[in-house]
């Protein structure tokens, strides 16, 4: 193709283009001018509907206005109908159905909370008025129901009872007077040998804690808090008082104490441990559990309840026990003490626990203090008894040489010290950090030192030397063997026995000596020896005067010593062959060398009296204890 084609071609394409643009222009603007005259119209028409959208939109809002009235009302006229049937079950009363007629103060409280925020109402005030009137006395009535179901199952507990929740080991023996028969620790002896175990005590039954829980509740809402805390305080400490006294718990002062025979206090001590133990661990702890769950939830009348219900019972309990502690010290009275320190040392954990509150401060610092109380005071009879057997006075005289009623008490009243070791630790430790065990060991061997000097003192009484060392001996020998079957031994030690043992054999040798040397100068010749070849030596006159005070002293001797005795039989007869060993060599020597002499003059009876067979018979009735009067066989 040429040129000019290509350019005659170019030429009538623009030119249909341009057609093509302007008819689009064309049209462009037959729209606007049609979609112009359809907003002029809208515009109109808008115009022309707006009074009638006006008239729609406020029956639309009357309606809505409606509704909302007639459901105001119908809350309204609903809180009415619930006052209306609330009050139908305020004045049936909590008896018949308590669930229901707490659910209708329930109601009550939120009827009169409507109508406290809906002040507008009519006749709303006069319905408020009529609700709080109502719950006034719902709540007077609640009280009341509080007060007669709480009444009527608080009960005192029965002894017997109260035994049963007892741990086997710990309950009263079956004697006529309800008594342990041991008051030095018998009970303290054998608490190791059965579980200790409690059976918790039901004061109130557990169904009836949720009903008094709820009234509980309901009366604190009600803002009757002081109420409710009376009523409780009211019922329950009576209740808990005359459990106790029915228990036989007493109060007693200082002076009544003083005045009591020891017997009749030992009793009443060992009573008041038991009620210690049974009012802590049961009706204290029971208590507690019925106080926690009739006031959950209400932490400010809680520990104030308990603490008033408890207050009295425990000052009555803790006031013997100060009353002891106070009172004038004497040395059967450490035992007690001991076991009075004893269970407030095994209370202490339940007492800081049931005690634990600010309301019970009072009553938890109380048993602290007597505790450190009776500590003290057994700690200074302690030492008043180490310095009264040094110093005992006491006129008593053992004629026969046996072991002293001092002796006899010392050694019992240590063995019983030892019946209570871990208590005498803890004790010394309220006072000193040292060794405990050192210084039980040190007051131990202080007390048999006290004894043995006070024994010493005690045998200067007697006149006859022989009889002096007979007693320190019989007394010396009756501790060592007391010391070592006891467990006083392991304290003491090998060495502590060992030289005492040696001690009991020179009181032996020295009685010999004393005894038995006069009598034996008869068998011996002056000069020279019983076995020698100078018999020569002694005339036949001087033989008979040897054989007349040989019996004269030796009947003498078995007539006095015959009354003498030594209770141990091993070293009775320990003591009569050492004399033998000694005198019948000498006796039968001495007669075999001067027996002729007198057997061949007249009446050798009169002067050989004694065959060596009838001596060794009648050294056998040495140390018997034998009357005066009592023939010699």
């Amino acid at each position: 193709m040429g040129v000019p084609q290509a350019m005659a071609a170019v030429e009538a394409r623009a030119s249909s283009i341009r057609d093509a643009l302007h008819k689009s222009q064309t049209i462009t603007d037959s729209m606007v001018a049609i979609l112009g005259s359809f907003d002029h119209r809208l515009s109109a028409l808008e115009t022309a509907m707006r009074p009638t959208q006006i008239r729609t939109h406020s029956i639309r809002r009357a309606h809505e206005n409606i509704d909302k009235t007639l459901k105001a009302a119908e809350v309204i006229l609903g809180q009415f109908d619930l006052t209306r049937k609330a009050e139908a079950k305020i004045l049936r009363g909590p008896h018949e159905d308590l669930e229901s007629y707490l659910e209708a103060i329930d109601q009550l409280r939120s009827i009169i909370q409507f109508f406290s925020k809906n002040k507008t109402v009519k006749s709303g005030d006069g319905v408020l008025n009529h609700a709080n009137a109502l719950l006034s006395k719902a709540i007077s009535k609640l009280e009341d129901e509080f007060r007669q179901l709480l009444t009527n199952y608080s009960k005192p507990v029965e002894p017997d009872r109260l035994f049963d929740c007892l741990p086997d080991s710990l309950r009263p023996s079956s004697d006529p007077a309800g008594q342990k028969s041991d008051g030095k620790g018998s009970e303290h002896q054998n608490k190791s040998l059965q579980p200790v175990i409690y059976t918790p005590l039901t004061l109130i039954p557990p169904r009836v804690l949720p009903l008094l829980h709820d009234l509980a509740q309901q009366m604190i809402l009600a803002g009757h808090q002081q109420q409710l805390f009376r009523i409780y305080r009211d019922t329950r400490a009576a209740v808990m008082e005359q459990s106790l006294r029915k228990l036989g718990v007493e109060r007693l002062s200082k002076d009544d104490v003083q005045k009591m025979q020891w017997e009749v206090l030992e009793a009443k001590i060992g009573n008041w441990i038991h009620y210690m133990r049974i009012a802590v661990k049961l009706l204290f702890a029971g208590e507690k559990k019925i106080c926690d769950q009739i006031f959950e939830g209400a932490d400010s009348l809680k520990n104030p309840c308990f603490a008033e219900v408890t207050a009295n019972s425990m000052a009555v309990l803790l006031s013997f026990g100060e009353a002891i502690a106070r009172s004038k010290r004497s040395p059967e009275k450490l035992f007690v003490l001991l076991d009075m320190y004893e269970i407030m040392r095994e209370l202490q954990s339940e007492v800081e626990l049931l005690f634990g509150s600010k309301a019970c401060m009072e009553m938890r610092e109380s048993a602290v203090s007597l505790t450190k109380r009776l500590a003290q005071t057994a700690q200074e009879t302690f030492g008043d008894f180490e310095e009264a057997v040094e110093k005992d006075a006491t006129k008593t005289t053992v004629l026969d040489g046996t072991v002293h009623p001092l002796t006899s008490y010392v050694i019992n009243y240590v063995k019983f010290l030892f019946d209570y070791q871990s208590t005498l630790k803890q004790l010394f430790q309220e006072f000193d950090d040292g060794d405990s065990e050192s210084q039980l060991t040190a007051v131990t061997t202080r007390i048999m030192q006290a004894l043995q000097n006070n024994l010493d003192g005690k045998s200067k009484q007697y006149k006859d030397p022989a009889l002096t060392q007979l007693f320190l001996m019989n007394n010396i020998h009756y501790i060592v063997r007391s010391v070592r079957r006891s467990e006083a031994k392991d304290l003491l030690g090998d060495d502590w026995v060992q030289i005492h043992r040696r001690i009991v054999q020179q009181h032996a040798n020295q009685y010999k000596r004393v005894s038995w040397a006069k009598i034996l100068q008869c068998l011996t010749v002056q000069g020279g020896n019983s076995s020698g070849s100078d018999s020569s030596s002694l005339s036949r006159a001087m033989v008979k005067d040897r054989f007349k005070t040989f019996n004269v002293q030796f009947e003498e001797l078995h007539q006095r010593q015959s009354q003498w005795t030594v209770p141990d039989s091993e070293l009775r007869e320990s003591l009569r062959l050492a004399v033998a060993e000694v005198l019948l060599p000498a006796y039968r020597s001495f007669v075999k060398r001067f027996g002729p002499m007198i057997e061949n003059g007249k009446n050798p009876q009169k002067y050989i009296r004694f065959r060596p067979e009838t001596i060794e018979s009648m050294l056998n009735e040495f140390f018997e204890s034998k009357t005066w009067t009592e023939p010699k066989r």
